[in-house]
């Protein structure tokens, strides 16, 4: 899932906050940054659609494959990320906890929101001279098809980060008062400076560090409002850095290893198809004929609502996305039959939860790329747990939209459902053309997200002839931001993972969960509540980075096939997600529909209640999971 779009940053919660007049320089500043990195970050979107597409087309139509095309793609997907990243930390879109700190009076929120900057500026202090060490060893290596010195896509690594921390020192003194950018500037170097002194002190402890740095460190720092990346990032830099000889080189590399994954690109691409969807028409088109088609019946547009939702799913794999392409076009009209803005925004959130095995879920591709599962077989394989979770949402609904009256409600004519359908068709086909393209052999998982763009740009242009070029610029700068707050992500999580791997925690995890009572039932229910816990403070694809590689293998050993642990941890993830009062995607699903969060916490309960009974029968049956595989 991904939803770091639509949930206020840092810059975001200082600025609701009241900040002072700016300074006019450090905001003319401000936006050269912008403009020198949201354009190449916007044609680097581009140009990796193309790329790509030229590999399928070249593959498949011409059976002369480019040797150079993921080659290329890969160079170029590195600086993508990191540009992406200072757009989504010059924006305040970097993924964050804001449960608690979203309550305090406004003057401390906006302080906090100061310290929150000043750490993350403190980290990319840290490790931009190790990430230019890094490029700097990459001299000595070449790539194989261009010949090209690696030290050109290892180049994005320091000048990202610089950039990075230039734009984190300006957000500082443009949101705050000198006085408080100052205080959080100290504050933080304060904190720092305690810990290199009590550094001889903390390598006798042993692994007693683990604990005080990735479990009291990141828990503080997440619950603090640091965006995720940064809270990983500083607990794993702090931890080599203080505890163990390894230098901290390591961890740009690690760094570098987790967001230069191939896979990973089908994360931008798969993006910008789901804001395409919105904006050609294609999700409208989907919804027009649910609506005609169950609208007259009692809950009939909350049963539309999850089945666009799991239609649309299979198109985006973004929920964000999913969700402002589908409430918009469902709201209204649900708000004149009377329901209320609390269970929209509970039932929105819920189906976003329901939805996050459908492929192209990003979930499932971190998943892929981090546990080497095959995607093709998680993609197989989560199309069914969708269904039986959509189906216990969809009893809940008949239960209590069960005396709705439906006197003022005509019902569509047998034309007018046969109309809307002629109108959905291409809009319906995109997901069994994306689909088809995966299974066939065509194009790969990341692939194919190109397929389904240029599908998406033509059935808009020439069928629902619903194109808005201005809307393009702003949709792959979107892009970019919110894939380089996905891949900075990842690429904190890999470091911290491997931190814990080195350190054998992985190991003596393992044989914690392998020595629990009841073999693989207990091990698939400690999974599921620790997932729940796991999806609500650390949202699901750092989750899956950082705990992946090390219970999937458990899982097999106990004998839970891959492909269904997969489809329950994702399930699992999803409900923490979007449950209040710490699930981060509820926040996205209120601010989406413009209903306060006070409102649907009530309703939600239920909706929770209902996924995890879904969940509980996926992981009862495995079929449901691998009968298709």
């Amino acid at each position: 899932m991904n939803i770091t779009s639509e949930v206020p940053g840092v810059a975001g919660h200082a600025e609701e906050a009241g900040r002072r007049t700016p300074v006019a320089w450090l905001d003319k500043l401000n936006r050269l940054i912008a403009v020198l990195v949201e354009v190449p970050a916007a044609l680097l979107v581009l140009a990796e659609v193309v790329v790509l597409l030229m590999g399928v087309t070249s593959r498949y139509v011409f059976h002369e494959p480019l040797s150079w095309s993921d080659e290329l793609a890969s160079i170029l997907f590195l600086w993508l990320a990191m540009l992406g990243s200072i757009v989504a930390f010059q924006r305040g879109e970097h993924m964050r906890m804001t449960a608690i700190v979203g309550k305090m009076a406004p003057k401390r929120r906006a302080f906090f929101d100061l310290v929150a900057i000043a750490a993350a500026v403190a980290f990319l202090a840290f490790v931009v001279h190790p990430a230019y060490e890094f490029a700097q060893e990459e001299v000595f290596v070449t790539t194989p098809a261009m010949g090209i010195v690696n030290s050109w896509r290892a180049a994005a690594l320091p000048i990202g980060l610089g950039l990075m921390l230039l734009v984190g020192l300006m957000q500082i003194f443009r949101l705050g008062s000198v006085k408080d950018a100052l205080l959080a500037l100290g504050l933080v170097a304060l904190i720092a400076g305690a810990l290199s002194l009590m550094g001889p002190l903390l390598k006798p402890l042993g692994n007693l560090n683990l604990l005080l740095f990735f479990v009291v460190g990141v828990l503080a720092m997440v619950l603090g409002g640091l965006p995720i990346a940064f809270a990983f990032g500083l607990a794993t830099f702090g931890y080599i850095a203080l505890t163990t000889s390894t230098p901290t080189i390591v961890i740009v590399g690690r760094m570098d290893e987790g967001m230069s994954h191939l896979i990973l690109l089908a994360v931008p691409l798969f993006v910008l198809l789901g804001l395409l969807i919105e904006m050609t028409g294609i999700a409208r088109a989907m919804v027009a004929f649910l609506a005609n088609l169950l609208g007259h019946v009692r809950g009939g547009l909350s049963y539309v609502l999850i089945g666009a939702m799991y239609l649309v799913s299979g198109i985006s794999g973004s929920k964000a996305a999913d969700m402002a392409a589908v409430a918009p076009a469902l709201f209204p009209e649900m708000r004149k039959r009377g329901a209320k803005p609390g269970d929209l925004v509970a039932l929105l959130s819920a189906t976003g939860a329901q939805t996050e095995t459908i492929p192209p879920s990003l979930v499932l591709i971190t998943i892929g790329s981090a546990t080497g599962v095959s995607i093709a077989a998680l993609f197989t394989g989560g199309l069914l747990p969708g269904v039986v979770v959509g189906i216990t949402l969809a009893a809940l609904v008949w239960w209590r939209y069960r005396g709705e009256d439906l006197s003022g409600v005509q019902k569509s004519t047998g034309r007018q459902i046969a109309a809307s359908l002629w109108v959905a068709i291409p809009a319906l086909a995109l997901p069994v053309i994306i689909r088809a393209a995966v299974v066939e052999g065509v194009a790969t998982a990341t692939e194919v997200s190109t397929i389904g763009i240029v599908y998406a740009v033509l059935t808009g242009l020439f069928i629902y002839r619903q194109f808005d070029w201005k809307r393009v610029y702003p949709m792959l700068v979107s892009t970019a931001a919110l894939s380089g707050a996905i891949l900075f992500i990842i690429g904190a999580a890999t470091g911290m993972a491997w931190a814990l791997t080195q350190s054998g925690f992985s190991t003596a995890l393992a044989q914690f969960m392998q020595s629990l009572p009841g073999g693989a039932i207990t091990f698939m229910a400690v999974s599921v509540l620790a997932f729940i816990v796991l999806g609500s403070v650390l949202e699901g694809i750092p989750a899956i980075v950082l705990l992946g590689p090390l219970l999937f293998p458990i899982a097999r050993q106990v004998g839970i096939h891959e492909v269904h642990y997969a489809m329950v941890v994702t399930l699992a993830m999803g409900i923490g997600l979007f449950a209040p009062p710490f699930g981060v995607g509820y926040y996205a699903a209120c601010a989406i529909s413009g209903i306060h969060p006070n409102e649907g916490m009530k309703p939600i309960v239920g909706y929770m209640v209902a996924l995890f009974i879904g969940t509980v029968l996926v992981a009862a049956v495995p079929w449901i999971s691998i009968g298709f595989l």
